[in-house]
């Protein structure tokens, strides 16, 4: 009977945690064409569909672009985003 409660439980907050994930992952491509608009330096609309990210993965991890205080205040609401979704995905693992 308690396996049964707390089997129940697991599934009902795996279920929380994934709804969870996915209202969390729709701002992401929001904050994903922010972002590399100000890394790559452009305005076009095609740099979301490219699959260039080395250059984003540098200006993620590192101060690429010093002097731009976009870039950086950019970069860092972007690691933050990230942090908790990260976060989100391994309560998810974990629970299921």
């Amino acid at each position: 009977m308690v396996g049964k409660i707390r089997n129940e439980q697991r599934k009902m907050m795996s279920t929380y945690v994934f709804v969870l994930l996915v209202i969390w992952g729709i701002p992401s491509t929001y904050f994903r064409s922010k972002f590399r608009k100000i890394v790559y330096q452009t305005d076009d609309w095609k740099i979301n569909i490219k699959p260039l990210f080395i250059k984003e993965l540098k200006g993620l991890f590192f101060n690429i672009l010093p002097g731009n205080n976009d870039y950086i205040k950019v970069r860092n609401q972007y690691r933050l985003y990230l942090v908790v979704y990260l976060f989100l995905f391994i309560i998810y693992v974990l629970i299921k």
